[in-house]
């Protein structure tokens, strides 16, 4: 499969981070984060719960108030008209709020939102890149399907195809195999590398699954506490010192032909 999404942008954008901070009413959740994710690449922001995985996202994305500055190809995203940001990036969130009575094809339609007039009916071109979006995803069978009515894993791609319709430069992702089998979360994130590769998208996600994270990304930034603890190449970030220091986990990390994996260790009790 090597067509592109029909008039999509020709490569992702650079983003980067700097100094950003947040908290939700008085209690801190992130400090002074700095990253930088070059164009096409994919960063996996990992850590243990509670560390500000999903606040850090939602920072980037804009929806969450912060201090700090996001930059996409060195414009400020502060100030930036909304419908602006919106084709440059695109979001799904962990729990994505999904209506009742829609169709998985209007559903996926509503990514097209920021690139027509306000209240216009969806255009030739909209139809055009839904379709294709469907097809890369495997959802043209579905298309008439009420989105209730669907797996879990095809919830995942519905959602999935509806960030993808915006046509963005930035695509970020929130747990992206959160409830998924480890035979869906591999085809899930299958499709996300290879979309990334043919597009040129740049990924930023949050992953709960270590392994997975050490497989798929290029690199790994890892939060603990609200700081970025460690930041590079997988196999540098996943060691067993890191996981014991941040994780209080035991573990072995084993090289892989496409990344470390992460074997939890049994408590020896003899």
């Amino acid at each position: 499969m090597s067509r592109r999404i029909a008039e999509a942008p020709a490569t992702g954008a650079r983003v980067e981070v700097v100094g950003l901070s947040a908290a939700y009413g008085r209690r801190p959740v992130l400090h002074s984060v700095r990253l930088t994710v070059e164009p096409g690449g994919w960063l996996a922001i990992i850590g243990p719960n509670g560390s500000g995985k999903s606040t850090l996202l939602r920072s980037v994305l804009g929806v969450l108030h912060h201090q700090g500055q996001v930059r996409i190809d060195g414009v400020p995203t502060t100030g930036m008209p909304r419908r602006e940001r919106a084709r440059s990036l695109a979001y799904a969130p962990q729990i994505p709020v999904l209506p009742e009575g829609v169709t998985t094809a209007d559903y996926v339609t509503l990514g097209r939102t920021p690139h027509r007039p306000l209240l216009a009916a969806p255009r030739a071109v909209d139809r055009r890149v839904v379709a294709d979006v469907m097809a890369r995803l495997g959802l043209e069978t579905l298309a008439d399907r009420q989105l209730a009515t669907l797996s879990g894993g095809e919830q995942q791609r519905a959602v999935l195809a509806r960030a993808l319709a915006q046509q963005p430069r930035v695509l970020l992702l929130d747990e992206p195999t959160a409830s998924l089998d480890l035979g869906h979360a591999q085809q899930v994130l299958d499709l996300v590398d290879r979309l990334r590769r043919q597009d040129g998208l740049t990924v930023v996600s949050t992953l709960h699954d270590l392994t997975l994270a050490g497989q798929y990304a290029d690199r790994l930034a890892l939060l603990s506490d609200g700081r970025i603890a460690a930041e590079g190449p997988p196999a540098e970030v996943l060691t067993a010192e890191a996981l014991s220091a941040h994780y209080g986990a035991r573990a072995q990390v084993l090289p892989g032909p496409h990344g470390p994996a992460v074997l939890p260790v049994r408590a020896d009790d003899s």
